[in-house]
C-alpha cells in the first residue's frame, strides 16, 4: 500500500497534533504520551519539560510540542492514508538533533548527513511496509537537497515491552543501507545518495 508522505509545515500542525492526541499511542503502548519533542530539545529544556508534568504528563508534552512547533524546532515527516494521519518520522539534518543521534556518529559523518532519529505508526498500519515508505521518501527529499548521506540509528538490544522507535537494522537493509560502525547499543546505518 502506498500512503502520502509530506513533511512537516506548519500547515501540517493540526494533523500532527492529531496524530499524537488520537493515533499513535490509542493501543495503550507504554510509551505514550510523546509527541517526539525530546530528540531537538537541550538537556536544560528536557529537564525542565519532566518538572512541569505534576498529573498531566501528556498535557506538558503537548505543551511545549505546540511551542517547539510554532519556532519550527520539530522536523520530520508525516504519513497520511487520504487525509489521516497515520505515521510520523522524525528526520532532518543531523545538526537539528541535539539528542537521539549518538557522539560516535557525528565523530564517523561522511559529509553532509541527514539522520532519521524516530518512528511512530498508528497501530492497524504497523508492519505494512509505512517505515520503508519513509525511509525511501527521505533519502530522495536529502539528495535533492544536496545531502551526501541518510542515516539511522538501531539499537542493538529492545526491550520487549516497548517499540523501536529507532527502525530495526532490518529495516534499514531492505530500504538500501549499509552498517557503518556500531558500538555497544546502537548501529549507524547509512546509506550513501
Amino acid at each position: 500500500m502506498i500512503y502520502e508522505i509530506k513533511e512537516l509545515s506548519p500547515e501540517l500542525t493540526r494533523d500532527y497534533l492529531d496524530f499524537f492526541d488520537n493515533r499513535a499511542f490509542s493501543d495503550g503502548n507504554p510509551n505514550g504520551p510523546c509527541y517526539c519533542t525530546s530528540p531537538t530539545m537541550d538537556r536544560e529544556t528536557e529537564e525542565k519539560m519532566v518538572s512541569e508534568f505534576g498529573d498531566d504528563v501528556k498535557g506538558t508534552l503537548r505543551r511545549y510540542a505546540m511551542e517547539m512547533l510554532n519556532n519550527g524546532m520539530i522536523h520530520g515527516y508525516l504519513a497520511f492514508d487520504r487525509d489521516i494521519p497515520i505515521g510520523w518520522c522524525n528526520a532532518a539534518d543531523m545538526d537539528s538533533f541535539k539528542a537521539f543521534v549518538p557522539d560516535f556518529a557525528r565523530d564517523n559523518q561522511c559529509g553532509k548527513t541527514f539522520s532519521v532519529v524516530c518512528f511512530e505508526v498508528a497501530p492497524g498500519y504497523r508492519g505494512k511496509g509505512l517505515a520503508t515508505e519513509f525511509l525511501k521518501h527521505i533519502c530522495t527529499e536529502a539528495k535533492a537537497q544536496g545531502y551526501v548521506a541518510v542515516e539511522g540509528y538501531a539499537r542493538l538490544s529492545i526491550d520487549p515491552e516497548y517499540l523501536d522507535f529507532n527502525g530495526s537494522i532490518g529495516l534499514y537493509e531492505r530500504a538500501g543501507f549499509t552498517e557503518v560502525k556500531r558500538n555497544e547499543e546502537q548501529v549507524i546505518m547509512r546509506k550513501r545518495l
